[in-house]
Order: C-alpha cells, then sequence, then structure tokens
C-alpha cells in the first residue's frame, strides 16, 4: 500500500485538464489496442472545488491480463504498480514527481463493464451537474483535512460517507437517464 501523505487541498486549477490529457495520451500511446477510453475523475475533474493537486485518470481497457502484460511499460512511465489495492477488479498506479516525491496522478484501471466505472463517472457527473453539492462536497472535504491533516488515508476514510450517500444518488440518476456529461480525456 502507498504510504499516507499530508493533505494539501488547493484551489481548482485549470491546467489539470491539460495534464489529465496530456497524460492520458502518453498512456494511450503505451498501452495501444487493449484501451478503450480513459476518463479523468476525481476532484481535479470537478471546477470550483478544492481538491488534492493529483490527477485521477481511469484507463478502461478490454481486460486486465492485457494491461497487467503491459505493467513493465506502465512502471517505465514512472508509475508505480500498486494491483487491486482493496478494490476487486481494479489496477491502481501512482506516479511520484522524482525530484519532489509528491503524488502527481493516480490510474484507476479497469476491465470494460466494471461496475465500478459507472460508480465513478456518476459521481463525478452528479457534481458536475449539481454545483452545490460540489460545494457541499468541498466543505466535506475540508472538514476532513482539519480533521486529518496528515494522514491522506484517514482523510479518504473520513470522507467516505459522504461519497457514498452521492453515489447513491448519482446512481440512480444514472439509470434513469444513462448518459455521462464529460465521456472522456479526448483518448479513446
Amino acid at each position: 500500500m502507498p504510504p499516507p501523505f499530508p493533505v494539501k487541498l488547493v484551489p481548482h486549477d485549470p491546467r489539470w485538464i491539460g495534464k489529465a490529457a496530456e497524460e492520458s495520451r502518453a498512456l494511450a500511446t503505451m498501452i495501444g489496442s487493449c484501451l478503450r477510453v480513459i476518463h479523468h475523475i476525481g476532484s481535479t475533474a470537478i471546477p470550483n472545488i478544492r481538491a488534492k493537486p493529483i490527477v485521477d485518470l481511469m484507463p478502461v481497457v478490454t481486460n486486465l491480463a492485457a494491461l497487467e502484460a503491459l505493467r513493465g511499460e506502465i512502471e517505465a512511465l514512472g508509475y508505480e504498480w500498486w494491483g487491486e489495492l482493496g478494490l476487486p477488479g481494479r489496477r491502481y498506479c501512482s506516479k511520484i514527481d522524482p525530484e519532489t516525491g509528491l503524488r502527481l496522478v493516480q490510474l484507476h484501471c479497469y476491465a470494460e463493464g466494471a461496475p465500478d466505472i459507472a460508480r465513478h463517472l456518476a459521481f463525478r457527473d452528479f457534481l458536475l451537474e449539481h454545483p452545490a453539492i460540489a460545494q457541499d462536497y468541498d466543505r466535506e472535504k475540508v472538514r476532513c483535512q482539519s480533521l486529518h491533516p496528515g494522514d491522506s488515508h484517514a482523510y479518504s476514510d473520513c470522507k467516505n460517507g459522504w461519497i457514498k450517500r452521492i453515489e447513491a444518488e448519482a446512481m440512480a440518476r444514472y439509470h434513469r437517464d444513462g448518459q455521462w456529461l464529460r465521456p472522456t480525456c479526448g483518448v479513446r
């Protein structure tokens, strides 16, 4: 498991969208034909809320065995491979800046059809559609940061209940409407 790190929340930076697209292009070139799409998820994909300055990407691949065969290439791009890391069906990777030691990017990789894909996208799009709820999330993040400023794991656990409640609302909307607002980082 990656070690916890201090939680630093910063105002939304519009450059995160470009960073997500740039990193997605590099991954797409390396992953090749087993890649279906890469989604920008997490707080850096939501304008007007604070976030840890770490871009979360969700590559969706044809199957996890094909992705695992590329583990060496993914690690050559600077990622650490952590396996499922507590979420069956996911492959988690993190990229650290070698000079500062700060985490830059997190990959949450799934095979197409995995149910967690819909959960991530529904949550992201629900916050994009409901700015007031996104602001509630911002306040929850600040509350959890104040309680756990030095431990990113405890910070994540702290906001988990709030996230699960909103995810349930978001999934109900998705099941009703069946579409995503922001399908990709421009990489298919």
